[in-house]
């Protein structure tokens, strides 16, 4: 299941781009269910709130891998980001991974105690300039990831209340999964391979 983690923090957040706050894609919210082998096993929320040229976004995940009606697995994911002007000026992380817990704050150090950089997208997912990026910052962890992502091609993608079109990127490296954004650079989908070998494929909520 580490793999399922690493999936969900490192495949993504970046930021809306640093021009005016209608053009924000996202209006207050995003939901997902995630789904493991298509059974639900839980939520990634996004907030947003514009204030002036200051963008907050908070990000929650709540996962649990059930067998015989036990919880086997658990994952929380608290995270706050405040951008302004497009660029990252703070982000505060708390993970429980299973019992391993993990705390970023940024600007600050990683675990390892190696500076982080100011330069890096966080890896929350939302962020479509995401997928220009050949390094993000991992949310949970404060360490660099190095990726590799490419456009994979369009496709039509099914929401909780029907279809979209939305283009797909493949990401390679330290993240290995496909993320799809539509028209308006909204973050709508997202699948990949978790370490047991199950499939998890998130479905947005609208």
């Amino acid at each position: 299941m580490r793999r399922l983690v690493l999936a969900i923090i490192l495949a993504l957040t970046g930021a809306i781009p640093a021009t005016a706050a209608e053009e924000s894609p996202y209006g207050t919210g995003l939901t997902f269910v995630a789904y493991r082998n298509g059974e639900a096993i839980g939520r990634h929320t996004l907030a947003f709130q514009q204030y002036g040229p200051e963008l907050q976004v908070s990000t929650s995940i709540d996962l649990a891998v059930k067998f015989l009606g036990l919880t086997v697995y658990r994952y929380t994911h608290q995270a706050q980001e405040i951008w302004r002007n497009g660029a990252l000026q703070s982000l505060i992380s708390q993970t429980n991974d299973n019992g391993e817990k993990f705390a970023v704050r940024t600007p600050g150090r990683d675990i390892g105690g190696k500076p982080t950089s100011p330069d890096l997208l966080p890896s929350t997912h939302w962020n479509h300039r995401q997928v220009h990026q050949s390094r993000l910052l991992n949310s949970q962890t404060g360490a660099e990831a190095r990726v590799q992502i490419v456009p994979v091609g369009r496709e039509t993608i099914r929401t909780s209340r029907g279809s979209i079109d939305a283009t797909r990127y493949r990401y390679t490296g330290d993240i290995v999964m496909d993320q799809w954004f539509d028209d308006r650079g909204r973050w709508v989908k997202m699948s990949f391979a978790a370490s047991d070998g199950s499939m998890i494929e998130y479905i947005l909520q609208e």
